[in-house]
C-alpha cells in the first residue's frame, strides 16, 4: 500500500513538471497571427497599434516569458458600438488592447499592469480572461494606472 502511495505521489508532481515544460505551441493552437500579434479571433485588428502601445505588451510578454493573445485592438467607430465600447474608446485611438497570456493567471497580469509605467489605464472585467490596458497619460503624480471595471 505504501508503495502505491508514493507511486502516485510521485506521478502527481511529474504530471505537474511537465505541465510547466509543455510545448509552447500547444498554448497557442487553434489562435491565429495578425501583424506579430497571436488574435482570438478574425475581428481583432492590430494594425496601427501605436509604438507605446506595442513596448507595454512587449514588456508583458517578456516579463512572463510568453506571447500574449490579443482579443481587441483596434476598433472603428461601427465595430466600437457593436461591442459597448465607450465612446471616447482608446481602443479607436490606437492606444488600448484586451489580451492574455496562455497559462498566466490574470491576477498576475493585473498585478504586473499595475507595476508598468507604460499602462496608463487598467481594465478588469469579470469572468473574463482577458484584461484591458491603455496607454493614456496618467494624472500627474499617479504612481498606478487609472483603474476601471473590476480591478
Amino acid at each position: 500500500m505504501f508503495r502505491l502511495v508514493i507511486a502516485i505521489a510521485c506521478a502527481l508532481t511529474l504530471s505537474g513538471c511537465f505541465s510547466f515544460f509543455a510545448n509552447p505551441a500547444d498554448l497557442y493552437r487553434g489562435y491565429k497571427q495578425s501583424l506579430g500579434y497571436y488574435v482570438a479571433n478574425d475581428s481583432v485588428n492590430t494594425v496601427c497599434l501605436l509604438p507605446k502601445l506595442r513596448v507595454a505588451l512587449w514588456e508583458f510578454e517578456r516579463q512572463f516569458g510568453r506571447r500574449i493573445v490579443m482579443s481587441s485592438g483596434y476598433r472603428d467607430p461601427w465595430h466600437n458600438a457593436d461591442v459597448g465600447g465607450a465612446d471616447g474608446s482608446y481602443h479607436m485611438k490606437c492606444m488600448a488592447a484586451d489580451f492574455f497570456i496562455p497559462g498566466i493567471a490574470k491576477r498576475d497580469l493585473i498585478a504586473f499592469a499595475r507595476a508598468n509605467p507604460n499602462v496608463g489605464g487598467l481594465g478588469c472585467y469579470p469572468n473574463k480572461i482577458f484584461i484591458h490596458i491603455d496607454i493614456r497619460d496618467r494624472p500627474a503624480g499617479w504612481r498606478r494606472p487609472i483603474e476601471f471595471s473590476g480591478c
